[in-house]
């Protein structure tokens, strides 16, 4: 009978909080219109205001684990998320995920959580740069994250096509914006942009990890690779956003580096060691998915960019770590990738799961990556995780 009042509670929350946001969103629509297309200053403050109630909503709808639980779960993960020196110099492995669902909700991140018997001190998102609201620094999100005792990693994408070309000018067609962005973003053309995007980041106040412009020696899947830009052009750019958030005070910002291991010219596109905290790496098996894939195994993928990579002396992140159950056995991918990987792969101190359910960004289909209906794959993960000692108190520095 308690469940049964609970559940009934809990519907109803849910039903009063989502029509709340209705009227809050339907509000803002309609002072959108009056203002026109180019509403901004008090609109804006509005927006944040409605996108916090929602943020504010979502925390309490979390089911499972509440915020406090699970942050208490990882109170020895506390040292890391709040001081930049224990990060960079971890004597342990952090385990992390990518769901694309957690903009409404991390209830599936908890899932997984549960099906794994570990809490997760990495949560990963994506965004891009841009003149929209929804491509400001994203301090709901991250704040949203910490509260749930986790550390956010955010893949910053420099796509530069969603500008405001009245404060940010272009000096040629709008579909060339890209072709040679890097020296653009070099050469201070955003700056602004980055200004207040450090601004914010330092007002956070908290270590986060930031993964700028990865994949960067791909040629053939995001415009800020060398179809369109020089890897000088790429190091420059690095360079200056980096300066720009230290020049700002965002030294909370931890830098990952990214490369494609599929392509081994990393050291031509290496920003140089005072301007890199991580390196980071994909391990995605594609399987038999597309006539240009095969099945391979987690060595053959992670292959020698372990040890090219490894050469850097930076900790080294599987910053998207996935297989798609096409062409081989999924279990028995994972249950080779991940046991005794500590052992195997030292100079690994984090893997992110790429827990993506609507990839859409290498075939003309949607991929799904995702973990949480596979309980073959979920039981052999969990049970190479056992082997790796989890988790270890903070380093003596």
């Amino acid at each position: 009978m308690n469940t049964t009042k609970q559940a009934v509670r809990t519907t109803a929350s849910r039903a009063s909080a989502i029509l709340l946001v209705i009227a809050l969103g339907i509000g803002l629509f309609g002072l959108l219109l009056l203002a026109g297309n180019k509403g901004r200053g008090p609109l804006e403050t509005l927006a944040g205001s409605v996108t916090s109630q929602v943020a504010s909503f979502e925390k309490r709808l979390l089911s499972g684990d509440s915020r406090a639980s699970r942050a208490a779960a990882l109170a020895w993960f506390r040292p890391y998320r709040e001081n930049k020196l224990y990060l960079n110099n971890t004597d342990t492995l952090l385990v992390g995920a990518y769901d694309n669902n957690t903009v409404e909700s991390y209830e599936r991140i908890v899932a997984l959580e549960d099906s794994l018997a570990l809490k997760l001190p990495i949560v990963q998102f994506y965004t891009a740069w841009g003149s929209k609201r929804e491509q400001v620094f994203p301090m709901l999100r991250a704040q949203a994250i910490s509260d749930l005792g986790s550390l956010p990693l955010i893949t910053w994408e420099p796509w530069l096509n969603d500008f405001d070309p009245e404060s940010f000018p272009r000096t040629g067609p709008a579909d060339q914006v890209n072709v040679g962005g890097l020296r653009a973003i070099a050469a201070g053309r955003y700056d602004a942009y980055l200004d207040k995007w450090a601004q914010d980041a330092k007002a956070y106040g908290q270590p986060f990890f930031l993964r700028f412009g990865h994949e960067m020696n791909d040629a053939f899947r995001y415009p800020w690779g060398p179809q369109n830009n020089k890897p000088a052009d790429f190091i420059a750019a690095w360079r200056h956003v980096v300066t720009r958030f230290r020049q700002q005070g965002a030294t909370n910002a931890t830098w990952v580096w990214s490369p494609h291991p599929a392509y081994p010219n990393y050291a031509e596109f290496y920003p140089g060691h005072a301007y890199v905290d991580w390196i980071g790496t994909t391990a995605l098996n594609y399987g038999t998915v597309a006539p240009w894939s095969k099945w391979y195994t987690f060595s053959e993928t992670l292959g020698n960019a372990y040890g090219e990579l490894s050469t850097y002396g930076k900790p080294l992140m599987i910053s998207e770590m996935g297989c798609l159950a096409v062409g081989g056995n999924r279990a028995a991918w994972f249950t080779e990738a991940l046991t005794d990987l500590p052992l195997k792969f030292p100079k690994v101190k984090a893997v992110v799961f790429f827990n993506n359910s609507n990839d859409v960004t290498t075939t003309y289909k949607a991929l799904d990556w995702s973990l949480n209906n596979d309980k073959a794959t979920l039981a052999a993960i969990a049970q190479a995780l056992k082997g790796w000692q989890l988790p270890k108190p903070a380093p003596a520095l």
